[in-house]
């Protein structure tokens, strides 16, 4: 039966049948009314199927307010990409998140967080960057991981990225390095050691009209070693790797000055699981 064919209007087994549309086309008047009931068909074909996505939805979600008795196994597993309804963070320090909980959540928040920290442009300042290090290390690793990235953040390092030697910005320019958390990972996990990998995105330059070293952006995974210290989780390694990277969309770039200004008017967020 046709869209157009209705049963039951009229009496038991009676049928309407639509009638074709009056040719005014020699070329194409009947294709055309074919096409037209083609497109009727695929938009109700696509309603009923969100129809029938959203009262699946609305059912999922009565099963699991109602599931009292059927117990955890029951329960659907939760998304990827769904939070774990639980307040990430107790506390801050320097402007660090900190006071996470003692479970694979709180080892993924704090690794999320910690990563926007080490990714930061307070990196290339040497108070700045013990600071962080004093915050999120242990204290037994702290020292080393000082000695370590006082080498790297070194002036060549600074003058590739376009940074005077000292690591801070030069006149008429903006610095612009931040990261940001795509997802996390545990891949080993005790009460008192994790390890979380962070697949991150990145922008790293400076964002002016003389610089020669435009603001760009990288995918990368982070992946940390934790351990539980002093009441709060505290990064023993870590290390970073390329990608997973998607393929570059077809965004135009924006000019300097909007760039610097987004950055300067956009703040970052506290991540969780």
């Amino acid at each position: 039966m046709s869209l157009g064919d209705e049963q039951g209007h009229g009496g038991a087994g009676e049928t309407r049948t639509r009638l074709p549309e009056r040719e005014t086309d020699p070329y194409g008047g009947a294709r055309r009314g074919g096409r037209s009931s083609s497109r009727s068909l695929v938009t109700v074909v696509g309603v009923v199927v969100l129809l029938i996505a959203a009262i699946a939805f609305a059912n999922r979600g009565d099963d699991d307010a109602s599931g009292g008795d059927a117990g955890s196994e029951a329960k659907p597993k939760v998304a990827t990409t769904a939070a774990s309804g639980t307040k990430p963070v107790a506390s801050k320090a320097g402007g660090i998140p900190t006071g996470y909980s003692r479970d694979q959540q709180g080892a993924e928040s704090a690794a999320a967080n910690y990563s926007v920290a080490l990714g930061s442009a307070e990196m290339f300042s040497k108070t700045q960057r013990d600071s962080i290090l004093q915050t999120i290390i242990v204290p037994s690793r702290v020292a080393g991981m000082e000695a370590a990235l006082d080498r790297a953040y070194s002036p060549a390092l600074n003058k590739s990225i376009g940074l005077n030697d000292d690591g801070t910005t030069p006149k008429g320019n903006t610095f612009v390095s931040r990261t940001s958390p795509i997802g996390t990972k545990v891949t080993e996990f005790t009460t008192s050691t994790a390890t979380v990998e962070v697949w991150c995105s990145g922008l790293l330059g400076l964002a002016g009209q003389s610089s020669t070293n435009p603001v760009t952006n990288s995918w990368f995974t982070i992946t940390m070693k934790l351990q539980w210290t002093d009441g709060d989780w505290k990064i023993v390694t870590h290390s970073q790797k390329e990608g997973p990277a998607p393929v570059p969309g077809d965004d135009k770039a924006s000019t300097a000055d909007d760039m610097a200004k987004a950055v300067e008017e956009y703040g970052g967020f506290t991540y969780a699981r």
